[in-house]
């Protein structure tokens, strides 16, 4: 049987390795262990159990890591992965949580790496698993806990297995490994949390750092976040299945390193947040709530309303603009696409106070015949920043021979698809927090072929926003054929119209639609 065990590794992330090649001080390290080793054992004229050694740690050769398998894999690509030589080693029930945690102080005392093993279920491909670990650390004693010494001697040939914590090796710890971060998930599994007491001792013992996250991914953490960003590790282990790919785990490590978190906190969108907006283009109070008062008023007002929810909500409740960059005209305009689309200048002081003040801004495209990814670029210089995100408005889009306020308009799934691999690669590039994309829809035509929708982008957060207007019946008819229709991998928006709402929905109300909007906005 094949061991279970796959490390899957990436090309070097960025800000890698720092000051002398890892393989040079670990030459250093290990020959200079040597030669403290021999002396040690020639002045006692010892050579059991007793004789002091050291645990000489390795430096993992890719830049992230990713374990996956069984827990006696994992366990044991852990201490491959982290460790040259270990003088004692500890082999644990994985089934029996009081076995794994006795085994996991024992290990921390003796300074040694632990290994799993569940007795009764597939041992061969289990101790297959193990024997390079111990083959390639060498023990002098392997001590098993909730194990048989008699069986694990039998499956382990050549190995000194001892009955007591106290036949263990002394030893002297590893050096500290400043540069090496271990993620281990917080799993509420008896499987799970076995493996995360086993991972964290081992990753001890080595000297790397241990970074405990509720999820798979570090961005979603504000305390990893703040670790990750004090350290700025050249190697990263993700612990478990969970984190996916190398690739995947080194790109959210190097946003987490960045140590920008997003108003609300942490580098992840939803579902830990919700956002509530004033909708509108600054100055103009006919085109919602946003232009009806001046930029500080404006601020203080989106508080306001954003307070309202965060009485009703579980999570943070951040207020926002959503600031209608480019804006559908009447008239052609100089570059005959029918949307007037304000300078970057424009927008400056109302995304900076908006900034100063915690709160995100979306900027919204009314393209009429403009291409939407046109016109997205032309503020990049915004959507550089971590709080600001983007609104797509197919509603404005024309076709060539359309005119503005004649029709519903629509925009083809390619274009909107343009758009999420563009602003996903800035986000990336950049190394930003989870980016917003707004995708307004009140009729299914208005988007075509959305099943085909971009979903899989790391960086992004797409949310559907249902901005139909009229009578509650109205609107919970259309948000229920939005949502149905919807792609797998969005979150969905609710707008509230303080004029055309008849009546416009509470807070309460606002929240009751299923699934409950992450983002609320108000024109």
């Amino acid at each position: 049987m094949q061991q279970e065990i796959q490390v899957i590794e990436t090309t070097p992330r960025r800000g890698q390795v720092r000051g002398r090649p890892g393989w040079l001080v670990a030459a250093l390290v290990i020959a200079a262990a040597s030669v403290v080793t021999a002396g040690l054992i020639a002045v006692a004229g010892l050579h059991g159990p007793a004789a002091s050694a050291a645990v000489i740690s390795r430096e993992p050769a890719a830049p992230a890591s990713v374990l996956t398998g069984s827990p006696a894999a994992i366990s044991s690509a852990t201490a491959r992965l982290l460790l040259a030589a270990a003088p004692g080693a500890v082999v644990a029930d994985a089934s029996s949580r009081a076995d794994v945690t006795r085994a996991a102080a024992i290990a921390g005392h003796a300074h040694a790496p632990l290994l799993l093993l569940t007795p009764g279920r597939h041992v061969a491909a289990q101790l297959s698993a193990l024997r390079p670990a111990l083959s390639a650390l060498a023990p002098r004693a392997v001590l098993p806990v909730g194990i048989s010494t008699g069986t694990l001697a039998a499956d382990l040939p050549g190995v000194t297995v001892v009955g007591t914590a106290s036949a263990l090796p002394a030893a002297h710890p590893a050096a500290p490994q400043r540069h090496v971060a271990v993620l281990i998930h917080q799993s509420r599994t008896p499987a799970g949390a076995a493996l995360a007491m086993a991972a964290t001792a081992t990753a001890r013992t080595a000297g790397a750092i241990v970074i405990t996250l509720p999820g798979y991914d570090p961005r979603a953490d504000p305390a990893a976040i703040r670790q990750l960003s004090a350290a700025h590790p050249s190697r990263v282990i993700g612990v478990g299945g969970g984190f996916q790919s190398a690739r995947l785990l080194g790109r959210r490590v190097a946003v987490a390193e960045t140590g920008v978190q997003l108003p609300g906190g942490g580098q992840v969108l939803f579902p830990m947040r919700r956002i509530v907006a004033l909708y509108g283009v600054p100055g103009v109070p006919v085109l919602g709530a946003l232009g009806q008062q001046g930029l500080h008023a404006s601020v203080a007002r989106a508080k306001r309303v954003a307070a309202q929810y965060a009485r009703l909500s579980k999570v943070a409740v951040v207020p926002a603009f959503e600031i209608i960059a480019a804006v559908a005209t009447g008239s052609p305009g100089p570059d005959r696409t029918y949307s007037y689309a304000a300078s970057v200048g424009d927008l400056r002081p109302w995304v900076d106070a908006a900034t100063k003040a915690g709160m995100y801004v979306t900027l919204d495209l009314q393209p009429g015949r403009a291409n939407l990814l046109t016109e997205a670029k032309m503020y990049a210089p915004l959507l550089r920043l971590p709080n600001v995100g983007l609104a797509l408005d197919p509603e404005w889009k024309l076709g060539p021979n359309q005119l503005p306020m004649r029709q519903i308009g629509s925009v083809g799934i390619g274009e909107v698809n343009s758009v999420v691999t563009w602003l996903a690669r800035l986000t990336a590039q950049y190394h930003l927090p989870q980016k917003l994309l707004e995708l307004h829809e009140f009729r299914l035509s208005m988007i075509q072929d959305i099943s085909k929708l971009d979903t899989r982008q790391d960086d992004l957060a797409i949310v559907i926003n249902m901005d139909g207007q009229g009578a509650p019946t109205t609107k919970r008819a259309t948000w229920a054929a939005v949502v149905a229709n919807a792609p797998h991998g969005v979150f969905f928006g609710w707008k509230d119209f303080y004029r055309k709402d008849t009546p416009m929905l509470d807070p309460a109300q606002t929240l009751n639609n299923h699934p409950e909007p992450v983002l609320i906005s108000y024109q």
